[in-house]
């Protein structure tokens, strides 16, 4: 990285604010990988990843705000502070109690909400089930399963009620309130919702593409088909599906 920053006219030029998308890119990437279980995947967005690490550290440093040696020793005293059941004399059950434990040591280190810790740019899916997760740490969590399939339900009635009304912004509304029960209701059924939904797109790309071979092979394009046509060939997609 010494060298590039010297010699290289493109890594020259970038500043935190230039990488910052590219992180982000590599940062679902490796998410990519993780999903479909990729491990050689795996190790090479993990080895991008931790280039742009090096990349920070580097303009911290030029910038002499901290080197690559400050963010591994502030992660290690992090690590070691809000591990007191291992480096201390805290006594921990299971991994619910240092759960809990993280929180309040986190509260402890100046944090002013135990929501704090959640970005406002994470894509609101993920965003929702880290709120709910971090809520439940502290106590603020449904006793079983039923009542937050009754939340569902009453969510669900709600935004019925306000398509009949019509007012798009109670709408819209609605529509967040089932999303967040329905994310929630996915936490205690122990179901990821992020990996579950994109488990759904695949499918649906996979059948849908699918469907555009099968109109080819029959010498039609799908602008010329109607609903009707194009839902007998995806039957079709699923049925030869569900043989194999």
């Amino acid at each position: 990285m010494d060298e590039l920053r010297e010699e290289c006219p493109w890594d020259k030029k970038q500043t935190i604010h230039t990488l910052q998308p590219q992180t982000l890119e590599e940062v679902y990437e490796l998410s990519e990988t993780i999903t479909n279980e990729d491990w050689q995947g795996l190790k090479e967005e993990l080895g991008d990843l931790l280039l742009h690490i090096v990349f920070y550290s580097k303009i911290g440093s030029e910038q002499q705000q901290f080197t690559f040696d400050d963010v591994i020793e502030r992660v290690c005293n992090k690590l070691i502070n809000r591990h007191p059941h291992i480096y201390g004399n805290v006594k921990v059950e299971n991994d619910a109690d240092v759960s809990q434990n993280w929180e309040k040591i986190k509260q402890q280190e100046g944090k002013k909400s135990i929501l704090s810790g959640v970005p406002a740019s994470m894509p609101a899916l993920i965003k929702a089930l880290r709120l709910q997760e971090k809520t439940k740490k502290v106590g603020f969590e449904w006793e079983n399963t039923q009542q937050v399939k009754d939340k569902v339900e009453e969510e669900m009635h709600e935004l019925y009620e306000a398509v009949e009304s019509g007012n798009q912004n109670e709408i819209e509304g609605e529509m967040g309130d089932v999303l967040f029960a329905l994310i929630n209701y996915a936490r205690f059924i122990n179901v990821d919702p992020e990996r579950a939904l994109e488990q759904t797109n695949k499918k649906f790309i996979r059948r849908f593409q699918h469907v555009e071979d099968m109109a080819r092979e029959d010498g039609k394009s799908l602008h010329d088909m109607d609903l009707w046509e194009m839902d007998a060939l995806w039957n079709k997609v699923k049925e030869l599906e569900s043989k194999k």
